[in-house]
Order: C-alpha cells, then sequence, then structure tokens
C-alpha cells in the first residue's frame, strides 16, 4: 500500500498552511496528498439548535475538506489529491490515520509578538502517541518562508530552500532521526545544520573554579564526538552540505536560534512505553513552542 502525505484539516488558517505545505512535501516525495477532516459530534442538545442542524453540519463538514481539495488540485496540478472525512475526537482519529501516512502534518497557531506559538492539546497529544512523523506548521507559513531570498531580497519559490536544521543529542543517536532530516534536505536540494548543545559534567560543573582549558578541552571532545555520529551520513548523502554545530549551553535554546534561518526543523522524540502515558521530551517541547520554522518531530526508540 502507498503511503500518503496526510494533513489535518479544520478549516482553521494554520490547518489551511499545514495543508499547502503537505502538498509541497507530497510533491517532493512524488506521494498522494490524503486531506482528513475529523467531526467531533457536538452535544445533542446544541445538535437540536436550528443553526446546528443536521443538515447544516453536514454541510459544512463535507465542504471545508471538498474546497480544499479542489484549491490545492488546481495550485499544485501534479499531486494526487484524496479527502477522507471521519468522526470522532480530532486527537485519536488523526492518530490512528498517521499509521499509514509516510508523514502527519498538523497546524500550529502564531501568538503574534509574544514570541511563541500555541500548540493545541490535539497537536500535543497526536505528536505524544503517533509513531509516524508528525510536522506541525505555524498559521503564518508560505511557500516564500521556507525559500532563500533573491537578489532583490525577496524569497520565492523560484529560490533555493533554506538549510534544513537537525537538533541531535549525540549520546543517544538514532539513526531514523538522522537519515529523516539528511533526506530532507536532499530532496529540497538544500544544506543541512546539526545542532549539539553539551554541558559539562556536574562534577566539572560544581565546586571547580572556571578553567578555560578545560572548557576548551571539552568542547573539542564534543565536537569531535559529533563529527564521528555524522561521519558514515556524510558518505551515504555525499551530495548535502552539512554544517556541524557543537555548542555550549541550552539544547533547546541553540536549535530554536538555528530555527530563524531554516526551511525545516527536525527532532526526535523517543517512544516510551510507560504507565504514565507517552512523553515529548522538554527539548522537543520547547521546540515546538517556539520554532519560527516547521518542525518535524520524528519518534525513535
Amino acid at each position: 500500500m502507498t503511503r500518503t502525505i496526510t494533513v489535518g484539516l479544520d478549516g482553521s488558517l494554520e490547518s489551511r498552511a499545514a495543508a499547502e505545505w503537505a502538498a509541497r512535501e507530497a510533491e517532493l516525495r512524488d506521494l498522494p496528498l490524503k486531506i482528513v477532516h475529523v467531526w467531533e459530534p457536538v452535544p445533542e442538545p446544541m445538535a437540536q439548535a436550528p443553526l446546528l442542524g443536521a443538515e447544516t453540519q453536514q454541510h459544512w463538514t463535507e465542504r471545508i475538506p471538498r474546497e480544499a481539495a479542489q484549491g490545492i488540485a488546481l495550485r499544485h496540478p501534479g499531486v494526487q489529491v484524496i479527502s477522507e472525512q471521519l468522526t470522532g475526537y480530532p486527537g485519536d482519529a488523526l492518530a490512528k490515520v498517521a499509521k499509514d501516512a509516510e508523514l502527519l502534518v498538523l497546524g500550529s497557531r502564531g501568538l503574534g509578538g509574544i514570541g511563541g506559538f500555541m500548540v493545541g492539546s490535539v497537536s500535543l497529544s497526536v505528536v505524544a502517541h503517533s509513531d509516524r512523523p508528525v510536522v506541525l506548521v505555524r498559521a503564518l507559513e508560505t511557500a516564500a518562508d521556507e525559500h532563500e531570498p533573491d537578489p532583490a531580497g525577496i524569497p520565492s519559490a523560484a529560490t533555493p530552500f533554506r538549510p534544513v536544521v537537525l537538533g541531535l543529542d549525540t549520546q543517544h543517536p538514532d539513526d531514523t532521526l538522522i537519515e529523516f532530516a539528511f533526506d530532507a534536505a536532499r530532496r529540497r536540494a538544500t544544506s543541512l545544520t546539526v545542532v549539539h548543545a553539551w554541558n559539562p559534567p556536574p562534577y566539572y560543573a560544581y565546586g571547580t573554579p572556571a578553567n578555560p582549558a578545560l572548557h576548551e578541552a571539552l568542547a573539542t571532545a564534543d565536537a569531535q564526538g559529533l563529527a564521528e555520529v555524522l561521519r558514515p551520513w556524510r558518505a551515504k548523502f555525499p551530495d548535502v552540505k552539512v554544517t556541524e554545530e557543537s555548542r555550549y549551553g541550552s539544547p533547546s535554546v541553540h536549535v530554536v536560534d538555528a530555527a530563524g534561518g531554516a526551511s525545516l526543523v527536525v527532532v526526535g522524540r523517543k517512544v516510551r512505553r510507560s504507565p504514565l502515558g507517552a512523553h515529548i521530551g522538554h527539548v522537543t517541547h520547547a521546540v515546538l513552542h517556539h520554532s519560527t520554522a516547521p518542525v518535524a518531530v520524528v519518534p525513535h526508540a
């Protein structure tokens, strides 16, 4: 069975931006695009209201994916577009359809001047429970945002893609995560920036006077560790130009900072089968809320 690029659409601006991003990704991967609209039934007393009757509900729930599919088919004539309507809780339904998707794309709501983005409970639930990569796209995302500016300073789909950014923990590198980032950069014919942050071990950090030589030695060792992890991937993807950034400090701060000039940010989520429920991880959680670029969350063992 051919996997699809699947996007959750609810008619909001952020979900429409996600649908456009998903259509471009479907073109890059030469895969069909599936638009999924999940209708969550309203309580029975509200359903009986004149403006919320069964016919009105059916009209709007059918219109949203139909019009979106028609528009995308016109703007992306080379993409096969499929639409599907489901009923139930959106988080559960989207996590279920993600199982058959190459990746799932959802919207992320902008918060304007606050400097962050609101990731709703549905999106966080899907990210935490999906076994497939999930991409969150902010409401203001456009094709131009992903591309470098031309000589006049105007980005467009005719100019090269901005770099892909990968946030990587070299202590626990995962092949699925690394390959996703390299493949994304290769498909976009752009470079890959790998960001790793390090901090000295506790026995160096506490009770030890500042030692510039020691700090430099630790930084050198960490940079060498990052290079060692990436060496086989450079050989596997020789056409991808790689920039390695080993930085001292908070990983979430450095990845978010790098996201400012990225077309896509790739981070991981370790799959934990815990009785306390699934977790996203504090670095990935921070990147989801503050990245100015689309964020792909790749689950891994």
